[in-house]
Parts: structure tokens; C-alpha cells; sequence
């Protein structure tokens, strides 16, 4: 196997995630390399490939990794480690795992869900990066046309001087937190030199399980199929250089304030 970018997507299997790992599929040439936590593997590779029409199914490779388990995201970090070249590097990697639990008021916080939240938007997102970060391009491969591109899927809701509504509490925070963790970690590519940056995307309402209750109250020119989000996001994250790195960014292109 030739050296050679790729793309990580994790997760992958629903949703935003899938739509973006179909359109990678689809838009480009690149080996595409996708998370998951089924149980079944061919039908969920199944999935992802139908009404692609000839894309090369070897492209697609499929790592079982659960974000709630820093063993299953080592592993997984390990097996994608085995399968490539040792030159191959991270073209585009988008982190896309988030819960949402709407609380209204300070009695419907539950410590429970609260929990869950910080693992997931928060917590997840710092072990991948531990875990997965070393297969970013470092500062002594032969200089690339583009910087890399690290993503995690965050929210406007994130954004503390944005905040005027209130509510949301356990969403909101760690939103905030996974937009300080895009801050911190895009200072230690810099310090180290990578070829890479690290951002922050906020696509929209997406038409989604996690967002159905929200569908109507979403403002219109934010309220996406995961396909047309998946799009945006994607043209959005190629065209960030150097000098928009370590912000978050929304499906149009504009900067979400902190």
C-alpha cells in the first residue's frame, strides 16, 4: 500500500456522521476510514454504500469503537495503525459524537444525563484526540499544499457571549468545553509544528434523532437534511487555512463567537 492521505470519521453509522462518510465516498478518491459500534459489520458497510453507485468499496474501512470506552478507542486507534502504510496521514478527520439532553430549568437536571453528556460532547472528544492525533501529518513530511484538517462537530449553543436564552445547561456547557478543548488542542499543533489545524463546525439544526423535537422551532435557512449539511460542512472545513484555525465555524462559513 502506497502512502497516501485519508479520512477519519468518528462516528460514522447515522445521521450527520453517515452522510458525511457517504459524501467523502463519493467526492473523492480517498480512502475513507469510518467508526462504529454495531454488532454488524457487513450490513452496516452495506448501509453506508447504498445508492453510492460505483464507488470502490475497498475504500471504505470500518474501525468498531465505542465512545464511552477509552480501551475501545485505543483499540481502535491500534487496528487503524496496522492497516496503513507508515506514511500515510490524516487529510480530513471529523468528530462527530454529541448527546443532547434539553434541560429548561434547574430542576430537570439530572446527574444521570448530565454525565452522559459530558462523556459524550466532551470526554469522547479529548480520548480521540489523545489516541488518534499521532496519525495527523507532522512537521517534517514533505510540505503539503493544505494543511490537515481536525474537526469536531460543535454548536452555536456552545457560545457563551451568544448565549441569550438560557436553558439547555448540560448541552450548553459541554458544548463550551468541546470549544476549549478545539482552542487547546490547535495551540499544540502549532507548538508542534503539524501540518495540520484544528476547528470547531456548527451545521445547523440537522434533520436528525438527536435534534426532532427541535424541527420546528429551527429557523428555516437552518434547518438541514444530514445531506445538504454534510455538504456545507465539507466545503466549509476545505476552504479554512492556516489563519482560521483553532475557531469554530458555521455551516455558511462565518465565525461563532466564543
Amino acid at each position: 500500500m502506497p502512502p497516501s492521505p485519508f479520512v477519519l470519521v468518528s462516528p460514522a453509522s447515522r445521521g450527520l456522521s453517515l452522510a458525511l462518510t457517504r459524501h467523502f465516498l463519493r467526492t473523492t478518491d480517498l480512502p475513507v476510514y469510518a467508526t462504529h459500534r454495531s454488532d454488524s459489520e457487513s450490513s452496516l458497510k452495506n448501509r453506508i454504500l447504498e445508492s453510492l453507485g460505483d464507488v470502490d468499496s475497498k475504500r471504505l474501512n470500518l474501525l468498531h469503537l465505542d465512545l464511552t470506552s477509552e480501551s475501545s478507542i485505543s483499540s481502535a486507534a491500534d487496528n487503524l495503525s496496522k492497516s496503513l502504510h507508515p506514511d500515510s496521514f490524516i487529510h480530513t478527520a471529523f468528530f462527530t459524537g454529541g448527546v443532547l439532553h434539553p434541560e429548561k430549568q434547574p430542576s430537570d437536571l439530572d446527574l444521570e444525563k448530565i454525565t452522559a453528556s459530558f462523556q459524550i460532547n466532551v470526554i469522547s472528544h479529548l480520548l480521540l484526540i489523545k489516541h488518534f492525533s499521532r496519525f495527523l501529518p507532522p512537521a517534517q513530511k514533505p510540505h503539503l499544499e493544505t494543511p490537515a484538517k481536525w474537526v469536531h462537530v460543535s454548536a452555536r449553543v456552545g457560545s457563551i457571549s451568544d448565549n441569550a436564552r438560557g436553558g439547555w445547561y448540560s448541552y450548553r456547557s459541554s458544548k463550551a468545553a468541546l470549544n476549549q478543548v478545539v482552542k487547546t488542542f490547535d495551540l499544540q499543533l502549532q507548538m508542534n509544528k503539524n501540518q495540520a489545524i484544528c476547528v470547531g463546525v456548527h451545521p445547523g439544526t440537522v434533520k436528525t434523532d438527536l435534534s426532532r423535537d427541535f424541527w420546528g422551532s429551527a429557523a428555516r435557512k437552518e434547518l438541514f437534511e444530514p445531506e445538504d449539511a454534510a455538504q456545507k460542512l465539507i466545503e466549509v472545513v476545505g476552504s479554512l487555512g492556516m489563519e482560521q484555525r483553532g475557531k469554530i465555524w458555521d455551516w455558511a462559513g462565518k465565525q461563532v463567537p466564543w
